[in-house]
């Protein structure tokens, strides 16, 4: 691989469950920029069972487009050979076959066993089950649930370092007497991660050693006011490579075509995000729904969180997403008379059909109306795990232990956040860019003064996976193709009656933009602003509401244009409701719609 400075052409794939995308990236004058991206169904699964062929296919589009000559037969060519042939890296991400699915085991579920799930989740798995000695299940069960789901790994923590043994050995002990299978053949022995007790090291290996391919790494909970997820994480994105990648269908020749080691899509994405966080030292979420799993990254007060939401998708899932909200749920966002047999044929029709779009205006909307819940479900679920630990002064005995709650509040403050990107088809591909805006604060529900984004092309987790190469390239790619800047919303806090003002914006510089604008409760107003333009805002909300600088007081803030605009939605927080009168609701949203122009002459 050529050295940072000399790299001129990138070429990155990511295997999703249903598409194989590629992108072509090069250096133009001193930046780098998106050429062109290609895509192919993936081929994970029979008839073809080889991922290389859906990665070629999707390569091939890109040579199409580009003009330039990357393969060699099935070889990539590199480095770059001329201004049309080769390129000098080539980089890859995959979710492919189901991504890497783990389970999880510790001492006590709110404890280690939750920091277990953390890490886990951290590295770009999927946890599958969370099993622990205070979980109310008897010991044949969690046999029986281990032998059953047959996961890639499994990641075991379980007491501070000098504390008790006794919890986790017998832990392991379930885990030795399931003798777990690995998913992808049975010419290898399953991956064993132990992050738990120092002193229990050797009776775990005594146990695991020989049923399983056992790790050992520093414990996740050294103490109970610290974690320390890092070791596991590495470990296990090495082992997923090792064991589980090199056994999944085609991997073995994809890994021996990349420069580097292909990392777990959703790993790739958080990546990304905490890279964003970071840099612009700011407070951000990222939502990227799949076809078979909704992933949410977060990063308030320098904590970086992800959370894979494994049974909600748009498509593989998309029956679990029905099943997890209730007809109702989803039905509320429609805006029209739907049957009930209507609505659950087409989620089934999507689901065995995962690639199929939807073929009429209605059809449309009732897949955003699903998506709406799906990323709903899936931000309740990351907010219960971005949590922060309690500081615990004194020493605390056992019993103690399996007393005391570690986690704490909710890190998720929506008040504080600056940024909400969204990513995947559902919402880069939408028709209507402010189709994608309204999903995101309809499921969301932002607070204050939040900027909203979306991929443009779903290209986030190559661009994770490069970051780890050449953050430059990535950053500017991110910055400038990547991100499609939708606008600004102002959503004040609290709840009012029906059409009683609720908010004024007063724009301070406003070329364009009129000088206020007054909202009553249950509104939606969008007010044009230019993508790259910026403004500064006076937001008076009334009485008995919040923008972020208490109840009733006045926010001064600058806001970002978009595609879209700057959007006021008065229509309340903490609750949020809609009318239950089936009428009033349709009608509710159909005109919260035309305010957006989201589905416009129709």
């Amino acid at each position: 691989m050529k050295e940072k400075e000399q790299i001129t052409s990138i070429l990155a794939t990511d295997c999703g469950s249903t598409t194989t995308k590629a992108i072509l990236i090069e250096k133009i004058g001193e930046e780098y920029r998106l050429v062109v991206r290609g895509e192919a169904p993936t081929t994970v699964e029979a008839p073809f069972e080889d991922v290389t062929r859906g990665v070629l296919n999707a390569i091939r589009e890109v040579e199409e487009l580009a003009d330039r000559k990357i393969l060699d037969g099935e070889k990539i060519i590199t480095p770059h050979q001329s201004e049309k042939q080769g390129v000098d890296i080539y980089i890859s991400t995959s979710s492919a076959g189901g991504g890497l699915q783990m389970m999880v085991a510790g001492v006590v579920k709110t404890m280690t066993a939750e920091s277990a799930a953390r890490a886990a989740l951290g590295a770009g798995a999927i946890v599958m089950d969370i099993i622990a000695s205070n979980d109310g299940r008897l010991p044949y069960q969690r046999v029986e649930r281990i032998r059953r789901l047959r996961p890639d790994m499994i990641l075991l923590s379980g007491g501070v370092d000098g504390g008790t043994i006794s919890h986790v050995a017998e832990l392991a002990e379930l885990i030795g007497a399931a003798d777990p299978q690995p998913r992808f053949g049975t010419d290898y022995q399953l991956p064993v991660i132990y992050a738990g007790n120092r002193d229990a090291r050797q009776v775990i290996e005594k146990t695991l050693s020989e049923k399983t391919a056992l790790e050992v790494v520093d414990n996740l909970r050294p103490v109970l006011e610290r974690e320390n997820l890092q070791p596991a994480r590495f470990r296990i994105h090495d082992l997923f490579m090792e064991h589980v990648m090199a056994h999944a269908p085609g991997y073995r020749k994809l890994m021996s075509w990349a420069d580097v080691p292909i990392m777990p899509t959703p790993g790739a994405v958080g990546l990304l995000i905490e890279t964003i966080g970071r840099q612009q030292k700011i407070d951000v979420i990222g939502v990227d729904i799949g076809g078979a799993t909704t992933d949410v990254f977060s990063v308030f007060q320098e904590v970086f969180n992800r959370t894979v939401s494994a049974n909600l998708g748009m498509s593989y899932s998309i029956s679990n997403v029905l099943a997890e909200s209730g007809v109702e749920n989803i039905v509320r966002w429609i805006p029209f008379e739907v049957d009930e047999t209507d609505l659950r044929n087409t989620i089934r029709n999507k689901m065995i059909r995962p690639t199929t779009i939807p073929q009429t205006l209605n059809e449309l909307k009732i897949e955003q109306a699903i998506a709406r819940e799906a990323l709903r479900l899936a931000f309740e679920q990351h907010k219960s795990m971005a949590v922060g630990l309690k500081g615990i002064q004194q020493e605390r005995t056992i019993s103690d232990t399996f007393a005391q709650t570690a986690t704490g509040a909710s890190l998720v403050d929506m008040l504080s956040l600056n940024l909400l990107v969204g990513s995947g088809g559902i919402l880069s591909h939408a028709p209507r860019r402010s189709q994608a805006a309204l999903m995101l604060i309809d499921a969301f529900l932002p607070e204050g003064v939040t900027r909203l984004a979306v991929d443009s092309i779903f290209m986030m987790p190559q661009l994770g996976v490069l970051s780890t190469v050449h953050e430059q390239a990535a950053t500017e790619v991110f910055e400038k193709d990547c991100l499609i800047r939708l606008g600004t919303c102002i959503s004040p806090v609290g709840t009012g009656k029906e059409g009683a003002p609720c908010v004024r914006v007063r724009f301070l510089n406003p070329p364009t933009l009129p000088e206020a604008t007054e909202v009553r409760f249950g509104e939606m107003v969008l007010l044009p602003l230019a993508e790259g333009k910026w403004t500064e805002v006076l937001i008076e909300p009334e009485k008995g509401f919040d923008v972020g600088a208490g109840r009733g007081k006045a926010l001064k803030a600058s806001v970002e244009g978009g595609v879209v605009g700057v959007i006021i939605d008065a229509r309340g927080r903490n609750p949020f409701t809609l009318p239950e009168n089936p009428q009033q609701r349709i009608a509710k949203l159909r005109g919260w719609m035309e305010a957006l122009n989201v589905y416009p002459d129709h």
